[in-house]
This record gives structure tokens, C-alpha cells and sequence, in this order.
């Protein structure tokens, strides 16, 4: 055994779990408390195996998954950021890469580049399977907010602009999928919990 090389990666695994700590907007279904991002990276590695069908593409199942695990471990430095959140999200992308190469440095070598690797991957939007990691990123919180009768969108007073110009990337791994969100958003307008900002065509 490797001693120097197991230290390493049980310091990563410990520094891992306080991603249980970072708390997000969205709460869990039957109107539960905010989840955390270890809760959301867990759903949606479960949601990636399960709906893998949808995928536009065939892909790398554990490929996929893995990406869906690790896309938020750099918010253990720096923090969620709301998706709606216009000013966090000038800065979010500066916090992440400072926190990417922090929190995957206490890895061997290897599986930090690897797993750095991954990150990138996820982040670039562009392979079958970041492209449905990023679907799964979407599809989850939206599944939470509509089984809650889109409380956090009444909340935050999102417009449907706002939430089309973020679901509507999600056609890039699901079109199938996409599709599905788009109709169930159309009821949440008609109900009043997104708030309706679109010209009308005459």
C-alpha cells in the first residue's frame, strides 16, 4: 500500500463531505427544507442512470454520473449560486476555478488530473455527456420546484424569460426532455408562479 497516496485521498474524501454543508435554494419535494449540493449531486447521478434513454446521444453512463457527483464540489469554497442571481453570477465562474484547483490539488497526481479533466468537461458544454449532465442539472431542481407547486419561483419572482434561457440549453442533451420542462413551464405562467415578461406577438 501506497501510504503517502491513500492520505491524500482520504483528505479529499473528507474535504468532500463538506459539500453537505452548502445549502441551495431549492427545497426538497413535499415542501421539505433547502437542499444541499450533496443531496442535488446525488439526485442527479441517480436521474442520469434512470432517464439515460432521453439522452440525445449515446453516452458514457459513468461518465456522465461522475460529472454529475462533482460539478458542485467547488462550491465548497465558493458557494451556490442562485441561478437567477445575476450579480453572483458575474463572479461565479473566477470563485470556481480558484476552488477547482485548491480542492482537487489534495488528490493524488492522477486523479486530480483526471478528475479535474471531468470538471472541465462538464463545464465546456460540448460532449454528449456533460451536455446530458447539464440536462440533469436543470431537469432536477425544476422537478423539486414543480412537485412544490413552484414556490421557489414565487419566491425569487423569476420571469419566464429568465427560466427558458436556462432550460432551454437543456435541449442540448434532451430534446425529449426539454420538451417536457417547456409544457409543464407554460402551466406555472398560466398559474401565476412564473411571471409572465414575453412581448405578445400581434
Amino acid at each position: 500500500m501506497d501510504k503517502e497516496r491513500l492520505e491524500k485521498q482520504i483528505a479529499f474524501i473528507l474535504e468532500a463531505d463538506q459539500e453537505k454543508n452548502i445549502t441551495r435554494q431549492t427545497h426538497l419535494t413535499r415542501h421539505g427544507r433547502n437542499e444541499n449540493d450533496a443531496e442535488h449531486a446525488w439526485h442527479m447521478a441517480v436521474m442520469a442512470w434512470l432517464l439515460k434513454e432521453y439522452s440525445n446521444s449515446e453516452i458514457d453512463i459513468a461518465r456522465t454520473m461522475m460529472m454529475c457527483l462533482i460539478h458542485d464540489i467547488v462550491e465548497i469554497d465558493a458557494g451556490d449560486t442562485y441561478a437567477y442571481d445575476e450579480e453572483g453570477l458575474k463572479t461565479q465562474k473566477a470563485r470556481e476555478e480558484a476552488a477547482k484547483e485548491r480542492i482537487f490539488a489534495l488528490l493524488p497526481d492522477d486523479q486530480r488530473d483526471e478528475l479535474t479533466a471531468l470538471f472541465d468537461e462538464f463545464e465546456a458544454f460540448e460532449t454528449p455527456e456533460s451536455c446530458f449532465a447539464h440536462a440533469m442539472d436543470n431537469f432536477q431542481p425544476f422537478l423539486l420546484n414543480d412537485s412544490n407547486g413552484g414556490g421557489d419561483w414565487r419566491e425569487h419572482q423569476v420571469s419566464i424569460s429568465k427560466v427558458l434561457g436556462r432550460q432551454t440549453k437543456s435541449a442540448k442533451g434532451s430534446r425529449e426532455l426539454a420538451d417536457y420542462v417547456l409544457e409543464k413551464l407554460e402551466d406555472h405562467v398560466k398559474r401565476g408562479n412564473i411571471i409572465e415578461d414575453r412581448e405578445k406577438s400581434e
